[in-house]
């Protein structure tokens, strides 16, 4: 039924500050197994990722094809992940979370299965831009998903537990696919994470809708269905055609991405450090399979490292929350200012390169005992996964209901990074060797240092001169001013 008027006391709205119907509102462990769902959905993409670099050299002689050429099935994949990041993302914000979480994860099985009985290297590489199209759905919607379900003040906590999953995903992918394709071959991997997607697609189905706007859409159109009365609206509904809508909502992040400097600097600089970590993808293999002669499935363990700095910046959620809590609030809102997140970035821009340079030159040569390299990971992932949790929750707090487009287009330019550097990476080892080819990677590294202590010192600023920050903030004041606190809240009628 269409919308007739637009009388304020017939605005569909949450009832109370408590209303069940919010997603904050849900209950703990609820709102834990969407978090748990939304992590294991995108650790399995993000690991399918980095499955594949093990079986390089079996695709190699199998194909009869180039190291450029095989390797190029990384880069289809992020490149893939890329593009299906500027479409789901929006199109989660106008049909919901679910749905396209949903249709993604079916749409990843779909282009999936015929991976396991491709005759041509071809093949793989345009399937697996396909199927990382449709996974990135979890990618691009997880982090809404968290902004839908957790408090502001709880977020950071929330993103920690998120982050296991994606952030994990490119070691547990070198190490499973290491050992799967030594003992069962490349095409094992396929099979799989292909039982790992329908684990995933059935956890998927059994959830909730999330997003606040899509579910007061929805509680509006079904108020005129049952009562017959065109009164009844949400201030999230537009009567625009579909066509346009889906215009504004999918051009949204490739605006962001020009128009917000927020979004700009953090695009170039969590871009370049997630395409140098997927650079280790190509060096550990090259420093411990090709030089040091370790087994395939042994040589993956060498990211255990990664995986474990990781860790231990999780583990230490409380001690950073002190951390950011100690910040001088802001006298409107009473809380620490965004910005305090990037105290924790700025100590993270340290450690990145510092771990990096440790590895350059403790990697080889081989006498140099094999622990020290590995050791050097620890700062690597524990500095990654910081920036990748405080400056996506930045991110988030500062654009809120347009977090998936803001982290979509964060998505577009660190999958490109990420799929492109690999190209060059074994040519790079091969001709400054692993030394110097890694000392450079730090130096790029040390360069972008700049980069989170300016936001660190003058980020206020620059999100005082967004015109799109500033719109969402008059939109929570003016909630706040109507219905209490909160905002999104119903008069009782």
């Amino acid at each position: 039924m269409e919308i007739t008027s637009f009388p304020p006391e017939f605005e569909v709205t949450f009832k109370t500050h408590n209303d069940p119907a919010n997603p904050r509102n849900w209950s703990t462990w609820y709102k834990a197994f969407l978090i748990g769902c939304a992590s294991w959905t995108t650790w399995l993409v993000v690991l399918y990722s980095t499955t594949y670099t093990s079986g390089i050299q079996e695709l190699m002689s199998e194909f009869h094809s180039s190291n450029f050429v095989v390797t190029l099935g990384v880069t289809t994949y992020l490149c893939g992940l890329a593009v299906g990041a500027v479409l789901s993302a929006p199109l989660g914000e106008v049909y919901g979370r679910k749905v396209v979480l949903v249709v993604g994860m079916f749409m990843f099985i779909v282009f999936l299965i015929p991976c396991n009985f491709t005759t041509a290297i071809s093949q793989i590489l345009v399937l697996r831009f396909l199927g990382a199209m449709a996974g990135s759905a979890s990618i691009a919607n997880s982090p809404g998903i968290l902004v839908d379900v957790v408090p502001e003040e709880s977020r950071a906590l929330a993103y920690s537990i998120w982050s296991i999953g994606p952030l994990n995903g490119p070691v547990f992918g070198a190490v499973i696919g290491g050992f799967v394709t030594q003992y069962l071959g490349w095409r094992w991997t396929n099979w799989l994470i292909l039982i790992f997607a329908g684990f995933s697609f059935a956890m998927l189905c059994c959830i909730k809708e999330t997003y606040p706007p899509v579910i007061l859409r929805r509680q509006a159109n079904d108020l005129r269905l049952k009562t017959g009365d065109g009164r009844w609206w949400s201030r999230h509904e537009q009567n625009i055609p579909l066509r346009e809508m889906l215009r504004v909502n999918l051009s949204r992040p490739l605006k962001m991405t020009f128009q917000e400097p927020i979004i700009i600097f953090f695009n170039v600089y969590i871009g370049l450090i997630y395409g140098i970590l997927y650079l280790c993808f190509v060096a550990y293999p090259y420093v411990f399979h090709e030089v040091r002669g370790w087994t395939l499935g042994f040589s993956g363990l060498a990211f255990l490292g990664i995986g474990l700095g990781g860790f231990l910046t999780i583990v230490a959620e409380p001690l950073i929350k002190r951390m950011i809590r100690s910040h001088k609030p802001d006298p409107g809102t009473r809380s620490p200012p965004p910005e305090c997140m990037m105290s924790i970035v700025c100590i993270a821009s340290v450690l990145i390169p510092t771990g990096q340079l440790w590895f350059s030159w403790t990697c080889l040569p081989t006498r140099i005992h094999w622990i020290w390299p590995i050791l050097a990971g620890v700062p690597i992932g524990a500095g990654n996964i910081a920036v990748f949790i405080y400056a996506t929750t930045y991110l988030a707090n500062t654009y809120e209901l347009y977090a998936a487009s803001a982290l979509a287009s964060n998505t577009v330019v660190r999958s490109v990074l990420g799929g492109v550097l690999p190209l060059i990476g074994s040519r790079l080892y091969q001709s400054l060797g692993a030394n110097w080819a890694s000392s450079l990677l730090g130096f790029l590294q040390i360069a972008i240092i700049p980069i989170p202590f300016v936001f660190y010192k003058y980020g206020d600023r620059i999100r005082k001169r967004s015109s799109l920050i500033a719109s969402i903030q008059e939109e929570k004041t003016r909630n706040a001013l109507l219905h209490g606190s909160g905002g999104l809240l119903r008069d009782e009628c």
